[in-house]
């Protein structure tokens, strides 16, 4: 009796350490196609040209579905990550499964999520024609001035918009200004936010 209680104990200690170490191992691989997709737009170097970025996306969207698919996702950064992969998709589903991504990390204790969480809800009304209610996202068509129109600024107090790491009104007006000089703005994020 003792030696069949001793060998399930075995059986269940490695197991889990199996488990473990698969779902470390696919932290660790999320998050290189994390870092794969900041790098292609630039972060830490030189972006990559739009039309190289696409098919990469692409790619690492599928790559995060078959781990979402098999519920190999499990850590807040794990959730925090693929959003950002999903929010450079194509289409209102991937912006709307980014959202829902980034609400699990923050959900699972990532402060650090909750501008993605802003971000993609703001980029998923966008791409089904509704205003944006956070004022994350400025875009230009066609050469055309930066905006980030629609926008329903009145929806949601600054007080809000602070917790969501996303700037007041009037320093989304300087940001934008800022785009329109052609730089990237400073004030992006309040103070002591990161993503």
């Amino acid at each position: 009796m003792k030696a069949t209680i001793w060998i399930c104990f075995l059986a269940a200690s490695v197991s889990f350490g199996a488990c473990t170490q698969n779902n470390s191992s696919v932290s660790h691989e999320v998050h290189e196609l994390y870092l794969e997709d900041q790098k292609d737009r630039g972060v830490g170097g030189e972006s990559l040209p739009w039309d190289k970025i696409e098919p990469r996306d692409r790619i690492r969207r599928m790559s995060i579905h078959e781990f979402l698919s098999a519920g190999a996702l499990q850590t807040a950064e794990d959730f925090h990550d693929a959003a950002f992969i999903y929010q450079h998709g194509q289409t209102s589903d991937d912006y709307l499964l980014a959202h829902v991504l980034a609400t699990v990390a923050v959900q699972k204790g990532d402060s650090k999520s909750l501008w993605i969480s802003a971000a993609t809800l703001d980029r998923y009304l966008d791409s089904i024609t509704q205003p944006q209610v956070f004022g994350t996202q400025y875009h230009s068509k066609d050469d055309s001035p930066v905006t980030q129109e629609p926008y329903n600024r009145m929806l949601i107090p600054d007080q809000l918009r602070a917790d969501f790491c996303v700037p007041s009104l009037d320093q989304q007006q300087k940001n934008l200004a800022e785009f329109k000089a052609g730089k990237y703005p400073a004030g992006i994020l309040p103070p002591g936010c990161t993503r």
